[in-house]
């Protein structure tokens, strides 16, 4: 081959890498809820974005998740779990999961249930306390069939690079649409009900018992595991695809907003609200919900979200800059009763409207947070 051929194909193989990542945020650069988040009970937690540990059955479990610091090189973030209480009896239907979810409509490229299927293949950073063998899962969920794979954890407390690749399925297709089509699974723990039969390592319908087999037991003791750099894509690995943090974060605000500060956890009391108005502007501005003793408004999202986001709503101690006006506000109790009571995800609009009546001059303010996950 000549020089220009070898700089053509090689042109052509790096423009191709662009976009080819399917998992959102896999720097884990982007922690919108928060940095850390304690872990008591079994349910669903996030942070850093669009990484969810899942939890079900646990009993004696404690730990924290977290936006870390730790790294190998070329990344400055990683997501952590860290046993604090150890779940010492593993029960049967325990389970611990580090997990992300998947839209139908963006998985069609890989041509699930067709003859032209595609293999596609995984790679990540990990590091751990605990050596052993793990468990990264595919759950098509449209058609309850799945795959495991198993990968080892060499060294205590050193980064190690993995890649895993699935193979085509050309059974069931996913649905091209905006729900749940896929879970991508990486096992921290798991039961005998899981782990019971012969790991499954190619596509077929889900038989709890050999999903899991060989799992190692992170949560036996204190331990900790750290992930980043997880790249989910087509046919063989390639390098990490670093995206800008805007890119990322653009990403993530379908599934999750808030109206507090980027590096601000929701809480009451947070000061002057996301969204504010008054009476006096509330009742002439066109597209306002208001009357002579009623007032509401439209909150707009900075991007269209999945659905119609899961709304909370937040106190707010500062309302405006004289004291008689805040007062007013705070006086007249209106500052628990409003609600989000519709939401347009695709005109990228919430409606709060709050469930009093007030007097001429009165003020509001809301925080809150969106949460369209899957």
């Amino acid at each position: 081959m000549s020089k220009a051929a070898e700089l053509a194909a090689l042109i052509g193989s790096q423009t191709a890498l662009s976009n080819r990542n399917l998992i959102i945020n896999g720097a884990m650069q982007v922690a919108q809820r928060g940095t850390s988040t304690s872990i008591t009970a079994a349910g669903s937690y996030f942070s850093p974005d669009r990484f969810e540990v899942g939890i079900t059955a646990t009993d004696q479990l404690a730990a924290t998740l977290s936006q870390s610091t730790t790294a190998p090189d070329g990344f400055s973030n990683s997501l952590k779990f860290e046993v604090t209480t150890a779940e010492t009896t593993l029960d049967a239907d325990e389970i611990v999961t580090l997990r992300q979810k998947f839209e139908g409509q963006d998985l069609q490229r890989i041509a699930k249930g067709t003859s032209s299927a595609e293999q596609v293949t995984a790679s990540f950073w990990v590091r751990s306390s605990n050596t052993g063998t793990y468990i990264l899962e595919l759950y098509d969920s449209d058609n309850t069939r799945q795959v495991s794979k198993s990968y080892t954890i060499n060294s205590a407390n050193t980064w190690e690079y993995k890649t895993i690749t699935f193979p085509a399925d050309t059974t069931g297709a996913f649905d091209n649409d905006n729900n749940l089509s896929l879970f991508f699974m990486f096992w921290l723990a798991a039961g005998s009900d899981y782990t019971s039969g012969t790991l499954n390592t190619s596509w077929a319908s889900a038989t709890t018992a050999n999903r899991v087999v060989g799992q190692t037991n992170l949560i036996a003791s204190t331990n900790d595991f750290y992930i980043t750099g997880v790249q989910l894509e087509v046919g063989t690995a390639t390098p990490f695809e670093h995206r800008l943090f805007q890119d990322e974060i653009t990403r993530c605000k379908r599934y999750y907003q808030k109206s507090f500060p980027y590096g601000t956890a929701p809480f009451n009391n947070a000061g002057q609200g996301g969204t504010r108005w008054d009476e006096r502007t509330a009742i002439w501005p066109p597209n306002s919900f208001s009357n002579s003793t009623y007032i509401g408004a439209w909150c707009h999202l900075s991007v269209p979200m999945r659905v119609a986001p899961t709304t909370t709503q937040y106190n707010c101690n500062t309302l405006g800059t004289s004291g008689s006006y805040l007062n007013d506000v705070q006086n007249s109790g209106i500052s628990t009763s409003y609600a989000i009571t519709s939401t347009n995800h695709n005109t990228e609009k919430l409606h709060f409207y709050p469930g009093g009546i007030y007097s001429f001059g009165n003020a509001l303010g809301v925080n809150w947070e969106a949460d369209a996950e899957l």
